[in-house]
């Protein structure tokens, strides 16, 4: 079971829950908030009333699309097609006098073959018994380095904003940068150093600065039972527009950390959306000798397979800790980015 780094500790909080009438505008069913569905998907959903009118009519849109499918009547029942991805569905309800709800939902839509194919069942199968440590944004103890393995200079800083935020509040990292600088941010989050398997989850939102990115990386690194520690971690790399991950070219005593780009991906943060919430996960394993597994990697929903094995240990002198880092690479002479992190979760068994 999960131990906590360090004296920290969760602690369960009584929830009051309150009984609000099922027909107090609009209810939907499924797809629950975040889900991971595949196209086309069931919407099942019903409003009976909507400020006080009798509902005569529903519908429903994806994002921002004019097309709204009205069905007559108090209840949707429909099978949707939508593209891959991260999508908001919008569903209405119409009263008497213009009177109008709407629920929004978000879900992940993936493609048929990424959510039956072997190589993202972990995204499916994590274990009932796995620590699981939501949230990690949240967390005291975030520090920031410039990584002087890169180029250039850089310097970071951070705070809990409220928005944007897709769970009510975010961290948001500002990175200033000269000559394509990198900037690392990192915090411990548990001292588990049995697990083997390793499931990563972030949201990501970019604004326009994103323009001046050139990497994003994503790591979680572990203390090994030998003392040594195994270095996990994907890249969105815009220099070559791959995903890469990394693996130690070196030895353990003298490692040789090295970003090995994917062929047959594509991942390039300058052509992230803006002004939008970005689903990043990854999955990737790690035997007993430090030698890493990295089995595949999401954007939004969409799947790029790695399968790749590699050595990544080396060692560092850690105590008995898993650290999660954000880097921040610049992209140019000069120039910051904002960025902000939401729902950051690591699964481990």
């Amino acid at each position: 079971m999960m131990k906590l780094f360090g004296n920290l500790t969760f602690t369960g909080l009584a929830v009051l829950t309150l009984s609000v009438p099922s027909f107090a505008g609009v209810t939907v069913n499924s797809p629950t908030n975040d889900a991971d569905v595949s196209s086309p998907f069931t919407l099942s959903a019903y409003a009976t009333t909507c400020s006080s009118t009798s509902v005569n009519a529903m519908g429903y849109s994806l994002d921002s699309s004019s097309d709204t499918t009205v069905v007559n009547g108090q209840s949707i029942n429909n099978n949707v097609s939508s593209s891959t991805g991260t999508k908001t569905v919008h569903v209405k309800a119409w009263g008497s006098n213009g009177a109008s709800c709407v629920k929004d939902v978000t879900i992940i839509v993936k493609s048929s073959a990424s959510t039956s194919s072997s190589s993202s069942t972990s995204l499916l199968s994590i274990p009932s018994d796995a620590d699981v440590v939501s949230s990690i944004e949240v967390l005291g103890g975030w520090s920031s380095h410039h990584d002087s393995g890169g180029p250039g200079s850089s310097s970071g800083t951070m705070q809990m904003v409220s928005s944007p935020s897709k769970y009510g509040t975010s961290r948001q990292f500002v990175t200033s940068f000269t000559n394509n600088g990198d900037e690392r941010y990192s915090v411990s989050f548990s001292d588990n150093i049995d697990a083997k398997n390793f499931f990563y989850d972030a949201w990501v939102y970019l604004t326009s600065s994103s323009s001046q990115l050139a990497n994003l990386e994503f790591d979680v690194n572990q203390t090994m039972s030998n003392g040594q520690t195994v270095l996990m971690g994907v890249q969105c790399d815009g220099w070559t527009g791959h995903w890469a991950y990394t693996a130690n070219t070196g030895s353990a005593g003298s490692p040789k950390p090295q970003w090995v780009s994917k062929s047959g991906t594509s991942c390039n943060p300058r052509a992230w959306s803006q002004n939008q919430w970005h689903h990043v996960q990854a999955s990737f394993s790690r035997d007993s000798s430090g030698n890493i597994t990295y089995k595949a990697v999401w954007l939004d929903g969409v799947e790029s397979s790695l399968n790749q094995k590699v050595y990544g240990a080396a060692d560092l002198g850690w105590g008995d800790v898993m650290q999660t880092q954000f880097q921040v690479d610049g992209y140019g002479s000069s120039g910051h980015v904002t960025a902000y992190v939401d729902g950051l979760k690591v699964s481990a068994w």
